[in-house]
């Protein structure tokens, strides 16, 4: 303390709060006896004056001083002390006492700004899981710091509601903001999730948890892409996957949020998810950060736990290498930084194992892959399991842990297997069967495309040419001012005021840094030839080429399709449609309705998300058709789909008065391995040729229109 009770000065200098006080306990308490010259006793006579009693917020007697934290440095003092003549060195009334705790030192900033501080780690359990996605270190940036902190989650109940308000988002900009509840708003009523019952939300079916992971991921995307464009300061936005589950959460949009034995409604055996927050929005797997999840049954007279679910992510020893067979260990287990080790307890989640064990009910297991693209884990849903045995073990740190042996229950489709088999391909370890040719593109892309028939004996389609790109026979004509490009020489950057490719972005950049686009309601305007921007520039995603592992295979019923060996990310680019560009007033389209490889941008399809334009078949601004029969890529093996999972947008690059639009590709939601890719081939417009080309569908979805173009 640097002024002590009783002084008599009146002038003091300002107090360093950042200061570490040496402060030692008082061994007893001592009460404030003012004395007579200071007018608070009548008494003249040398007798001990009256005990007067001082709070600690005020008033004081004259003489008598307040300390730290009992005073502040900008408020006058009130009442009865307003006109006493002793200065505090503040000038300043003195408030309510605060706690000591809620004080921290002031971090010292070059612009005079106190930051958020840091929080300090806890002390780490061996095996007990990770903070909310420790494992999901997936952004749409590449710097991680400007991910949501698992602060930004809000503590929720079953029923959604949040303990706390929902705050209103704020970029960094210069005094700009972007309304995080309207733009919430917007997202449910679009897709129909602004009543959210009860019923949805305790049982879901396949539409309802296929909308709610769409807007999860449609929304986080987003607010990452606005709060990038508005330079949000690093530290205050660290992870849109909390920050999105946490604002879905307090509107009530989750379901199966009831707990329960055995497959989820509307999730299916090797499905993908990238967010552990995914998994609780869905109800496959609740906690956030356990890898254990487990509920508490009626047995008899009492009740006893019962596990539900497991994650297998690799924070434990466990032993996941056998598609059929998995080693898990037991949560728990602390080894603290000062070497002190502490056994697991049969208690919780190892209690609910051993449980299950004798039970035998079915668990879930979700596996967590380490990306080799990526930096995170993708979490796939590998079916259910039953609980063969349990032993205890010494770990490698000398901790007894408990060990569960989880036997794949036979008869579920593929998943965990799949992942395996893929990377034997990729290895060269294993044959991928059914292969006629390794590369059909003959190098052209920079990853092969092998062609594959384990159906029947044909032995591949009709013969073309593998191109690349489209090809123009002459551009379209731009109507405005001539475009000179951008002079990005670094690339083009989220924020940049004076890149006039952001402007016609509407002052964002549509893609991420890691390769996803941001939103599907607008057309993407790409870096052009007359840009100064390099090959790698973040805009100009869909000029690389083809970058996941595709193969074109024999479809039971539907001729040729095409699917991924590696996952999709939802917003992933798949590739765009290469072929001869057709044009509509010419002889060449008389007989479009005979070309199976037809690509029409004239004609309806129904949008992703609202579109400025109230004549939603407006899609793309110019007639472009192309023809993939003699000149083509991948894309013109995309079978159609009534509930497609892959998307269309016209990609524009402009160079000086000609306009180059091109069609990409992009994933709806996240795409597992081997699960073929489609898209929805549109709606002729009637004054377009109306019923004319009509097909039978054979795409077997539960909203299948029973007819394509």
């Amino acid at each position: 303390m640097e002024q002590g009770l009783g002084s008599d000065s009146n002038h003091h200098e300002p107090i360093d709060k950042s200061r570490v006080l040496d402060v030692k306990p008082l061994r007893c308490l001592v009460p404030v006896f003012p004395n007579s010259s200071q007018g608070m006793s009548s008494i003249s006579t040398p007798q001990p004056s009256p005990f007067v009693c001082v709070p600690p917020s005020g008033p004081f007697p004259s003489g008598v001083q307040p300390f730290y934290p009992f005073l502040s440095p900008n408020d006058s003092q009130n009442g009865a002390q307003q006109n006493q003549p002793a200065n505090f060195g503040f000038g300043g009334s003195i408030p309510a006492p605060v706690p000591l705790n809620s004080f921290r030192t002031p971090t010292s900033h070059a612009n005079g700004v106190t930051g958020r501080p840091k929080r300090v780690p806890k002390t780490r359990a061996y095996g007990s899981g990770s903070a909310a996605g420790d494992d999901d270190v997936y952004s749409d940036s590449q710097n991680q710091s400007d991910q949501y902190t698992s602060a930004d989650m809000a503590d929720t109940t079953n029923s959604g509601k949040q303990r706390g308000r929902p705050k209103r988002g704020r970029s960094g900009g210069p005094g700009e903001d972007f309304d995080v509840e309207l733009l919430v708003n917007g997202f449910l009523t679009l897709f129909k999730l602004k009543e959210f019952d009860d019923f949805r939300r305790t049982n879901g079916d396949k539409d309802t948890v296929g909308t709610i992971l769409l807007v999860f991921d449609m929304l986080r995307r987003r607010l990452t892409q606005l709060e990038e464009s508005k330079g949000v300061t690093a530290g205050i936005a660290r992870r849109p996957d909390l920050k999105t589950c946490n604002l879905l959460m307090t509107k009530g949009v989750r379901t199966n949020n009831t707990k329960r034995f055995g497959h989820v409604p509307g999730i299916e055996v090797g499905d993908i998810f990238f967010f552990r927050m995914e998994l609780c929005l869905v109800g496959l797997h609740a906690p956030s950060m356990a890898g254990i999840d487990y509920m508490s049954v009626k047995v008899t007279m009492d009740e006893e736990p019962l596990a539900v679910s497991i994650v297998s992510s690799g924070g434990y020893d466990d032993d996941g290498n056998d598609s059929d067979v998995i080693i898990y260990s037991g949560q728990g287990g602390v080894q603290r930084r000062d070497g002190q080790m502490f056994d697991q307890k049969l208690e919780r989640g190892n209690l609910a194992l051993e449980k299950s064990l004798h039970r035998a009910n079915d668990v879930r297991v979700v596996r967590g892959i380490k990306d080799i693209v990526g930096n995170g884990k993708i979490y796939v849903y590998d079916g259910v399991y039953k609980i063969q045995e349990s032993w205890a073990e010494k770990n490698k740190s000398g901790c007894n842990v408990f060990k569960y042996k989880l036997v794949r229950v036979p008869g579920q489709a593929e998943a965990f297997s799949i992942w395996k088999s893929i990377q034997q391909w990729k290895d060269g370890t294993a044959t991928r069967p059914g292969v006629i040719i390794p590369d059909l593109t003959s190098g052209v892309e920079s990853l092969p495309v092998a062609l594959v028939n384990d159906v029947d004996g044909e032995k591949g389609p009709a013969h073309f040419t593998y191109v690349s790109a489209l090809r123009y026979s002459q551009p379209f004509s731009n109507n405005n001012k001539p475009f000179s490009g951008c002079h990005c020489l670094g690339g083009c950057q989220p924020g940049d005021a004076n890149c006039p490719c952001n402007h016609r972005n509407d002052g964002v950049l549509p893609y991420s840094s890691v390769g996803l686009l941001y939103s599907s309601k607008n057309l993407v305007h790409e870096c052009g030839p007359t840009c100064s921007c390099p090959p790698n520039c973040r805009n100009r995603l869909s000029q690389s080429g083809v970058k996941i592992r595709l193969e074109v295979f024999k479809t039971k019923n539907r001729g040729w399709g095409l699917r991924s060996w590696d996952p999709i990310r939802a917003g992933g680019f798949i590739c765009e449609f290469a072929g001869d560009v057709v044009k509509v007033t010419d002889g060449d389209f008389v007989n479009a309705n005979d070309d199976d490889y037809i690509f029409d941008a004239t004609r309806y399809y129904e949008p992703l998300e609202l579109v400025r334009d109230s004549n939603k078949s407006k899609k793309a601004p110019f007639p472009l058709v192309v023809s993939g029969k003699n000149n083509g890529n991948v894309a013109r093996f995309m079978n159609h789909s009534c509930s497609p999972n892959v998307y269309w947008l016209p990609v524009l690059r402009e160079s000086n008065n000609d306009v180059f639009m091109h069609i990409a590709f992009f994933a709806i939601r996240h795409v597992p391995p081997m699960q073929e890719l489609t898209y929805d081939y549109g709606i002729v417009i009637p004054e377009n040729g109306g019923d004319g080309g009509k097909k039978k569908c054979l795409c077997g979805s539960d909203k299948c229109r029973g007819y394509y173009y």
